[in-house]
């Protein structure tokens, strides 16, 4: 499913225009990454939580070539679904 996909759902369901619709998605995901960018945690209830993890640096092995590689120190995006989103999911899948 990609953005345009949620927004023509959404558009749908609320009644809002796509334009509509797709300016407030926008504007959530603006917002999303704003906090991020403040290193602040970001929680939807009921659907998960994005928080910004730091990673040290590391070596690792091109997969490719199996050369050496250096990972720098870096800060990476992560999500963590809520507990009923997991369990939805799962309940779905499994019963399909």
């Amino acid at each position: 499913m990609t953005k345009q996909d949620i927004i023509n759902e959404v558009s749908l369901a609320t009644g809002l225009t796509k334009v509509e619709t797709e300016a407030v998605m926008n504007g959530v995901m603006t917002a999303i990454i704003e906090s991020l960018a403040k290193n602040e945690r970001v929680e939807l209830r009921g659907f998960g939580t994005f928080v910004v993890k730091h990673r040290k640096p590391k070596k690792a092995r091109n997969p490719g070539t199996g050369a050496p590689i250096y990972l720098p120190e870096r800060n990476a995006p992560s999500f963590k679904p809520a507990k009923h989103m997991r369990e939805r999911v799962n309940d779905i899948l499994t019963n399909n």
